[in-house]
């Protein structure tokens, strides 16, 4: 195991964020503080488990960085999206880990859907020997992990407030929050029928009409700007 980390960990969301909204950036934030992390948003270019993203790379990452100007809390990290072909999270972590070392925690953020489902994610037995993954949990919902997947993790899970007694990576835990049930796909579909996304998408992104072009038609923005 790796010694006590003394740096404040890493910890990575990472998603298509096709648009990104006020949900992605209120759990972020939410998780950051409860780990008292750096946190990076971390989208993804080819993710091999849904459908592909609307709006193309560039424009995803131009709504993020939108989304978080003026703060410095959450920082965006577009590694994914220089890559060619699927993007795999262990190669990220990999990367991460040759970048800041094996002492300093790595924390994988993972919804509750995800982390479930973990089991069919490429060489995912190896996550664990880089990070250590941290469950966004909203009250009220159990993990449903199958056989595999419990079988590794089970004798993992500690609590989120250990995390900097466990060493950098191998750990799995849940931090707690906000059950904001957004979702970017009714957003997309909203903004495709005209409608108006405010205090569904940051106010930045909202205000600026370009930003909606990949989900809606000209009219439609013009009549959310107007």
């Amino acid at each position: 195991m790796s010694p006590s980390v003394t740096q404040a960990p890493l910890a990575i969301l990472g998603g298509t964020f096709d648009p990104v909204h006020i949900g992605h950036l209120r759990v972020a934030l939410e998780a950051a503080d409860a780990l008292a992390s750096e946190l990076r948003l971390m989208p993804a270019s080819v993710p091999p488990h849904r459908e592909q993203p609307v709006a193309t790379a560039s424009q995803r990452v131009a709504i993020l960085r939108a989304a978080l100007a003026g703060q410095d809390r959450l920082k965006l990290d577009a590694r994914e999206l220089s890559r060619s072909g699927r993007s795999y999270t262990i190669d990220t972590l990999i990367e991460l880990r040759q970048e800041i070392g094996r002492d300093r925690s790595l924390v994988l953020l993972l919804g509750r859907d995800a982390f479930c489902g973990l089991s069919s994610w490429h060489r995912w037995r190896e996550l664990l020997e880089h990070a250590h993954i941290g469950i966004l949990s909203r009250p009220g919902h159990a993990l449903d992990m199958d056989d595999e997947l419990a079988s590794q993790v089970s004798s993992r899970f500690i609590s989120a407030t250990s995390v900097a007694d466990h060493g950098a990576f191998g750990k799995v835990f849940e931090i707690a929050v906000s059950a904001l049930e957004i979702s970017a796909t009714a957003i997309r579909e909203l903004l495709r029928r005209g409608g108006n996304p405010r205090y569904l998408l940051p106010d930045a992104v909202v205000d600026d009409a370009s930003l909606l072009m990949p989900y809606s038609s000209s009219r439609a923005v013009d009549a959310i700007s107007g």
